[in-house]
């Protein structure tokens, strides 16, 4: 798709399941997170690759020598005061060592084409407050925050 130095990205491929697997546990390692089930790859192959228009996109970014160093999802959700579509960013995520490399606008500009493909105007996510890296980075995006409380329920 596109590069920075010897990085490019380029959508997921079912050969990099068990990296996106791998990187999503240092990602909620990174966050303090509870870490993500063990059969990831497998859940992630459903939402991924299960059907011709899977509900979850991937893009990963890639080294010349075939390391994958991060990755963004996304998906195309549904907001009732606006009465339209946006896709929502999911996760993006670079290894330590990888940051501040110019690869996470490689990763943002996928989400962005992504959206334009799809036709949606607006690209939403969120990010934990202590996360300053991030913040600093989605601002000189041009990226606009909104304060929300996050809230999950487990249903069964």
């Amino acid at each position: 798709m596109t590069g920075a130095g010897s990085a490019r990205v380029r959508r997921a491929r079912v050969a990099d399941l068990a990296h996106l697997a791998n990187l999503a546990s240092e990602h909620a390692a990174y966050e303090g997170a509870t870490p993500p089930p063990t059969d990831l790859a497998r859940r992630l192959a459903t939402l991924l690759f299960g059907t011709e228009n899977p509900r979850l996109r991937c893009f990963v970014a890639e080294l010349d020598d075939g390391d994958i160093i991060g990755y963004a999802t996304c998906a195309p959700e549904v907001s009732t005061w606006d009465g339209a579509e946006y896709l929502h960013m999911d996760c993006l995520f670079l290894r330590e060592g990888h940051r501040g490399r110019k690869v996470g606008p490689l990763l943002m500009e996928a989400v962005l084409a992504e959206a334009r493909a799809l036709g949606l105007g607006q690209i939403q996510w969120q990010t934990p407050p202590w996360n300053a890296d991030a913040i600093r980075f989605y601002d000189r995006l041009g990226a606009q925050a909104k304060e929300k409380v996050r809230y999950h329920l487990s249903v069964g």
